[in-house]
């Protein structure tokens, strides 16, 4: 008896228990509702326009910048930004976010243009009553509302002025570019020769390109050394190309005597300068770009009238210029 009695009693208080941490969490959840309910109520309303920036590459430095200076205008107007992009460099990828935009109805898209695919896709978003920008690189023969980046063919020109200041007007020259077919390193590259093409001590040995790939750049500059010993100098139009070619003149002991001029003062490019593995650097203005993007979208989704080119600056820095720019670096962030 006083056994059953025990059980019952463990029971009766078992009971008591569970139904006193169902109460309890009933009054949590139902205060939790009232919270979110209050936050609702008074929550500020959603931003009037919703865009999109797709760019190259997630996690390269370069359009982290990008990525920064669209959301730092973010916070200064009525409107979010979406970045997004592959996390290594993938025009298909890039693509299809660019097609899931379109589906998702924003009120505009900022998009690199890689390749002549990009224009399709493109003209189908600004037929859908999408405004779109290209960023960092054009596609002209496109529907897009405008343009802004550097302009390319100038600051070719601004590495050939460098390069021939920097060498005396002397060196053989190994230019590495990160695609034959696209337009903006094709203007890179003509900047770049209608200015050294103007000395008669300036050779051009080679030229070659990288597929936006470090290691490609190092395989395809170790392989133009090898042929041509020669080689004094190297230009590369794109980020990674002075890392490789760093790379491929220290794998054959050439570093020493190695002049390299590349473009975009990422964080490795700014280190090898700092070093005196690079000389000189083609600098853009990512941050800048980005910011400009979102106000120029905003002026086109409002009604204003808007350029088609809308150029930021580039400039060379050199070794002497680091303290300088690492302030600038340090104030867009």
């Amino acid at each position: 008896m006083n056994r059953r009695m025990f059980i019952y009693l463990i029971l009766i208080v078992s009971f008591i228990t569970v139904l006193g941490f169902s109460i309890y969490f009933y009054k949590q959840v139902q205060a939790t509702d009232r919270k979110m309910d209050e936050v609702i109520s008074s929550e500020t309303a959603l931003p009037m326009f919703h865009f999109t920036l797709i760019g190259e590459e997630m996690d390269h430095d370069y359009w982290r910048l990008v990525g920064e200076g669209a959301k730092k205008t973010e916070t200064e107007h009525d409107v979010f930004v979406n970045y997004e992009g592959p996390k290594r460099t993938d025009s298909d990828e890039q693509l299809k976010l660019l097609d899931k935009a379109i589906a998702a109805k924003v009120d505009g898209i900022i998009v690199q243009a890689q390749n002549d695919q990009f224009t399709p896709m493109i003209n189908k978003a600004v037929g859908a009553g999408i405004p779109v920008i290209t960023i960092d690189m054009d596609a002209k023969d496109s529907l897009r509302n405008a343009y802004i980046g550097t302009d390319n063919y100038l600051a070719g020109q601004l590495a050939g002025e460098a390069l021939v200041k920097d060498t005396g007007g002397k060196a053989t020259i190994g230019i590495i570019t990160a695609s034959f077919d696209n337009v903006d390193h094709q203007q890179r590259v003509k900047g770049f020769k209608d200015i050294v093409g103007r000395y008669e001590g300036i050779k051009i040995a080679a030229i070659k390109e990288s597929n936006v790939s470090r290691i490609d750049t190092e395989q395809k500059a170790y392989r133009m050394l090898t042929e041509y010993p020669n080689i004094t100098a190297f230009y590369g139009t794109s980020s990674y190309n002075g890392m490789g070619i760093v790379a491929a003149a220290e794998s054959l002991k050439r570093q020493d005597d190695m002049y390299v001029i590349t473009f975009d003062s990422i964080e490795e490019n700014i280190q090898l300068l700092e070093n005196g593995a690079i000389d000189a650097i083609v600098e853009q203005l990512p941050f800048k770009m980005g910011a400009l993007s979102t106000e120029i979208m905003l002026d086109i989704v409002t009604g204003k009238p808007v350029k088609e080119f809308y150029h930021t600056e580039s400039s060379i820095i050199r070794e002497s210029d680091l303290p300088d720019e690492k302030s600038q670096r340090g104030g867009a962030k």
